[in-house]
């Protein structure tokens, strides 16, 4: 896709823009963003759109979870259209996934992310698998600790949440056999410990912000005493991928006795490991 410049009708104005280029990929940060009563973001919309999702592009279920989980959360009993039309009284949590697949939202995720094309092009290469996520929180509810593999702006749409982030490529916060797990097919959620809240840095998103996410940086949110509706709009990157290759091929390492180092976080590359591990991935066997 060609680069679009941001126009005077652009989401991210010029000041967020700018900061997000001298942040980015490596540097979680606040922004500033106009998008706000956008008829595709409204309550009814999204439960339409959700049930009309696939079911693998939808996750729910209760909100009054501790912030670390052994696994995925149990079902709430409700439909997703049914949690989302009544999030004031579910005390649920729910993700719709990929919502590029419907194509109005598709267009809207695209027009945000043309804005800020240019940096990452120029950065991380050239700005791959673009996605997004509405999340649909009730008050309180609680996302876990985790880490995601995609670039990610989080734009708070309504309510007020707090995202506490810690360093990405620290293995106190996410031990390396984990990245390889993950990285080949295990969950995303990480084991919490109460030692590591000191070292995350908490950002407080009302209406009208956002925040940069590293990619596996790892993370938890809080949502607030309201209703919260905030959109993730992410992409992978040539690097990101080269990063998550050189994971698996350090968990083949693993396994056979060796101890290998860590991928190196950007501006590092890790070139080598991942081509090793896409020619040994088209083997019998190895996956």
């Amino acid at each position: 896709m060609t680069y679009k410049p941001a126009t005077a009708n652009a989401v991210f104005p010029p000041q967020a823009r700018v900061n997000f280029a001298a942040s980015y990929p490596e540097g979680p940060h606040k922004l500033v963003h106009g998008l706000d009563q956008h008829p595709l973001l409204e309550l009814e919309a999204l439960a339409q759109m959700a049930q009309a999702l696939p079911e693998q592009s939808i996750e729910y279920n209760r909100g009054d979870l501790p912030l670390g989980v052994d696994g995925k959360p149990g079902a709430t009993g409700l439909t997703i259209g049914e949690t989302i039309r009544n999030i004031e009284t579910a005390n649920s949590w729910a993700v719709l996934k990929n919502i590029e697949q419907v194509p109005a939202y598709a267009e809207l995720l695209n027009d945000l992310l043309d804005e800020i094309e240019a940096p990452i092009r120029q950065r991380t290469g050239k700005m791959l698998k673009r996605q997004g996520f509405v999340f649909v929180s009730s008050a309180n509810a609680v996302t876990p600790y985790h880490f995601d593999p995609e670039h990610n702006i989080l734009l708070q749409l309504r309510g007020t949440k707090e995202m506490t982030v810690f360093p990405p490529g620290d293995a106190r916060f996410a031990p390396d056999e984990v990245h390889e797990t993950y990285h080949t097919g295990g969950p995303r959620e990480l084991r919490w410990d109460d030692a590591f809240q000191p070292a995350g840095n908490t950002f407080r998103l009302a209406p009208g912000e956002a925040i940069f996410v590293p990619v596996m940086a790892p993370h938890f949110v809080r949502n607030l005493n309201a209703v919260s509706l905030s959109l993730s709009i992410t992409w992978r990157s040539e690097w990101s991928f080269a990063e998550s290759d050189a994971r698996a091929f350090n968990k083949l390492l693993r396994s056979v006795g060796l101890h290998p180092s860590a991928p190196q976080r950007w501006p590092g590359q890790n070139r080598a490991k991942s081509l090793a591990w896409r020619v040994l991935r088209r083997m019998p066997g190895i996956s």
